[in-house]
């Protein structure tokens, strides 16, 4: 399942710098995640590099994305 960043994103940068699919950008008040390139690191990391630098820990799963590892792992695949 692709992640979402919730209330509390601080705007620090960190999570942009480590996502290895380029899927999280500056929104108006807070980053945004694209689903359709979030693969929770599936091809690229053993977790979610995101969740592991977010000092808030504002990263939680989306419900509207559920996704097994192996279709994270198909979608990664897709988008290198």
């Amino acid at each position: 399942m692709a992640l979402m960043i919730i209330e509390g994103c601080t705007l620090c940068d960190a999570c942009v710098e480590v996502c290895p699919n380029d899927a999280i950008a500056e929104g108006d008040e807070l980053y945004v995640i694209d689903a359709f390139k979030c693969t929770e690191c599936v091809g690229a990391e053993d977790e979610p590099q995101c969740e592991l630098v977010c000092a808030p820990d504002c990263i939680e799963a989306n419900p509207e994305f559920e996704e097994s590892p192996e279709e994270l792992q198909e979608k990664y695949e897709q988008l290198h």
